[in-house]
C-alpha cells in the first residue's frame, strides 16, 4: 500500500454509491485520509491524482462487520492479543472490510479480561474498532458452538470486571437476556457498552423488559434461538416487529433461507438489518480445520462444522455475503450495500467516521466489479488490491 497522507486524490467510477444514493459518471475528493467531497467527474479539480476504475465498476463505502471470530488462521480465542486483532483485520480487508470488531465467543474469565485488555490497546486502529464479547452469559440450551463449561448465569457482581468494555473504543455483548440480572443490561448500557440477545430463549414479554434496559440488538438472527410462532413470538417476532431493535445476519446460503432473509429485509429494511460473517479463521487462509477450545471444526462444502454436524461460524466474508444478499434473497444492491456499512456503523454510533462517503469521514472505500467481486480497498485513503485466488 503507498501511503496518501497530504496528497489529494480523485477516485472516478462510473456509480457511486454514498450510503444513501447513488452518483453516475462521479468522483471520490480525498485528502489526508479523509472524504473532501463526491463530485461530477468532469469537475475534478486540477492537481489531483486521479485513479480511474475500470468501466463498470461500482465505488462505495467499505464494509463494517461487527462480528469477526477470525481470519487469515488466526482465531482471537487461541490469542487475544493486539496483534491477532490486528491480523483478523488485515486478512479481511481485501474483502472489502475496512472495520470490523473482532470477537471472542465464550471462554474462561481469564482469557475474557485478556481480550478486553487488548481491545483498548488496539482499538481504533488498523481497522479494529473495539470488541465483541459473544458470551459468557448465554443460555446453555441454545448454546451451539460455545462451550457449555465457561457458559454462566450473571450475577450483579461480574459488572465488576465486565464494565472493563467501557474503555474499549466500542464494544458490544451479546448475552440471553433470561440469563441476566435485572439493573444488568442497564448497567452495561449506561457506561456506553452496545447490548445484543443472542443464544437465547427469551419470550417477548422478557425482550420488552430487556429493551427497556437499552438492550438493542439481536446477534445472527435465527441462529441459536427458537423459531418464530404465531402464538410465541419469542425474539425472532419480537426482533422484526420492533424498530428499536438492529439484526445482525448470516447470508451465507447455510445459516438462513433466502425467503427469511427476504422476510426480514422486508418487515425491518437495511436500515436496522446489519450483513455480519461470524467468520472463523479459514477466511483468507489455506487452512481447511482448526482447534475451538478442545472442539476440531472442519471446513466441508463450504460449511464449518464440528464431528457431529453443528455448525460453528462461518467460511464468510462480507463481499459474499453482499453478493448473496443480491443473488440468492434478491436484495436490491443499495440495500445490501447499506446493510453492509452504514447500519452497522450506525449502530456503533460511527457513522460520521464510517460506513458512509460523506465530507470529513475517514475515506474507507470498497471498489467492486459489475459482478460485485473486490477490486480494490482503501482504508484512511490507503489502497490495497483486492486477493488474488
Amino acid at each position: 500500500m503507498v501511503h496518501k497522507d497530504n496528497v489529494r486524490q480523485a477516485i472516478l467510477a462510473e456509480r457511486i454509491f454514498d450510503g444513501q444514493r447513488w452518483h453516475d459518471s462521479a468522483a471520490v475528493l480525498i485528502a489526508d485520509g479523509r472524504i473532501q467531497q463526491i463530485c461530477d467527474s468532469g469537475t475534478v479539480p486540477s492537481g489531483c491524482e486521479r485513479h480511474q476504475l475500470p468501466d463498470g465498476a461500482i465505488l462505495a463505502p467499505g464494509f463494517i462487520d461487527l462480528q469477526v471470530n477470525g481470519g487469515g488462521g488466526v482465531l482471537l480465542n487461541d490469542d487475544p492479543t493486539p496483534a491477532a486483532m490486528r491480523a483478523i483485520a488485515r486478512a479481511h480487508r481485501p474483502f472489502g472490510t475496512t472495520a470490523l470488531l473482532p470477537t471472542l465467543i465464550t471462554a474462561a474469565r481469564e482469557k475474557t479480561v485478556a481480550a478486553i485488555a487488548a481491545a483498548k490497546e488496539a482499538g481504533g486502529s488498523h481497522g479494529v474498532l473495539g470488541l465483541h464479547l459473544e458470551g459468557p452469559f448465554l443460555n446453555p440450551k441454545r448454546a451451539g458452538v460455545h462451550p457449555k463449561q465457561y457458559i454462566a448465569q450473571a450475577e450483579m457482581r461480574d459488572l465488576d470486571w465486565l464494565l472493563e468494555l467501557a474503555d474499549v473504543g466500542h464494544s458490544m455483548i451479546t448475552l440471553a437476556p433470561e440469563c441476566v440480572p435485572a439493573g444488568f443490561i442497564r448497567a452495561l448500557v449506561s457506561r456506553g457498552i452496545r447490548v445484543c440477545a443472542g443464544h437465547t430463549e427469551a419470550s417477548a414479554d422478557v425482550m420488552q423488559n430487556a429493551m427497556a434496559e437499552g438492550l438493542s440488538g439481536v446477534t445472527h438472527l435465527f441462529n441459536a434461538m427458537p423459531p418464530f410462532a404465531g402464538r410465541t413470538p419469542g425474539i425472532v417476532g419480537t426482533a422484526l416487529s420492533d424498530p428499536r431493535l438492529m439484526a445482525g445476519i448470516i447470508i451465507d446460503a447455510l445459516h438462513v433461507d433466502p425467503v427469511s432473509v427476504r422476510a426480514a429485509f422486508a418487515a425491518k429494511g437495511p436500515e436496522r438489518i446489519a450483513l455480519v460473517t461470524d467468520a472463523m479463521p479459514t477466511v483468507g487462509a489455506s487452512t481447511k480445520q482448526f482447534d475451538l477450545l478442545g472442539t476440531k471444526i472442519a471446513l466441508e462444502n463450504g460449511r464449518l462444522v464440528t464431528s457431529d454436524g453443528t455448525l460453528a461460524g462461518a467460511h464468510l466474508d462480507m463481499a459474499t455475503a453482499v453478493q448473496n444478499a443480491v443473488r440468492l434473497a434478491s436484495i436490491p444492491l443499495e440495500h445490501a450495500l447499506v446493510s453492509a456499512s452504514l447500519t452497522p456503523a450506525r449502530s456503533l454510533g460511527v457513522e460520521h467516521e464510517h460506513g458512509a462517503l460523506v465530507p470529513a469521514a475517514r475515506a474507507d472505500l470498497v471498489a467492486l466489479s459489475s459482478d460485485l467481486d473486490v477490486l480494490a480497498t482503501w482504508v484512511d485513503g490507503q489502497r490495497e488490491e483486492a486477493r488474488q485466488n
